[in-house]
């Protein structure tokens, strides 16, 4: 059962390292070794050894926030039910982590922080679960409540009724089109024909004096 809740490659991805430099094209440019193979499931690879040997397979890019590997959202959601794990935006991005980071114990206690990780304790921004892919990892296989299946997800939301989906935070698009909402907001405001008239009224007076 665990197999189906937890897709074979995640624990591969999640103890791999990256940003290391890629022996076959180190004195290329762009050698970071930053992208996984969801087929091939092994070692990290640079953008050359993609182009060379993982032309047509499914890859995800990671990228690096504070010394911390994240992966965006809009690319991980298309292969993993990442429901339950806080994301962050970070350079217009929504992203979230690929594991705990670690915390100082002080800093969740001591202000009164009311969402904290499962697994870990650290304090989330939103009322979540989990931290990052690899605490929700632990919780599925401790307490077996939740998975990564998005066939489940999809199951469940049609049962709720798309419930499902208003509770994870929104991606990229989404993002967008809340952003078009606001500015139908501020478009619905008239404010130039306010103006217009006011310079109309101040116009009038100005040349009574004059006349009389």
């Amino acid at each position: 059962m665990e197999i189906m809740l937890v897709p074979p490659w995640l624990e591969t991805l999640l103890s791999t390292a990256f940003f290391t430099v890629c022996p076959r094209h180190r004195d290329a440019p762009r050698s970071e070794c930053n992208m996984f193979c969801l087929d091939c499931s092994h070692d990290a690879f640079c953008f050359y050894c993609r182009t060379s040997r993982h032309k047509d397979h499914p890859v995800i890019q990671i990228r690096r926030s504070s010394y911390h590997d994240v992966v965006r959202v809009a690319e991980i959601q298309k292969v993993l039910d990442i429901s339950g794990v806080q994301t962050y935006v970070i350079n217009s991005a929504r992203v979230l982590f690929l594991n705990e980071r670690p915390q100082p114990k002080s800093s969740s206690s001591s202000k009164g922080v009311s969402h904290l990780c499962e697994i870990c304790g650290r304090s989330l921004l939103d009322p979540f679960r989990f931290c990052s892919l690899g605490c929700k990892l632990v919780g599925i296989k401790s307490n077996g409540d939740a998975n990564f299946n998005l066939s489940t997800k999809n199951e469940e939301i049609e049962e709720r009724g798309g419930e499902g989906m208003a509770r994870r935070l929104p991606s990229k698009e989404n993002e967008e089109l809340r952003e078009g909402n606001q500015k139908d907001m501020f478009t619905n405001t008239p404010p130039n024909p306010v103006h217009s008239n006011s310079r109309r009224r101040k116009g009038i007076p100005h040349r009574a004096p004059f006349g009389s």
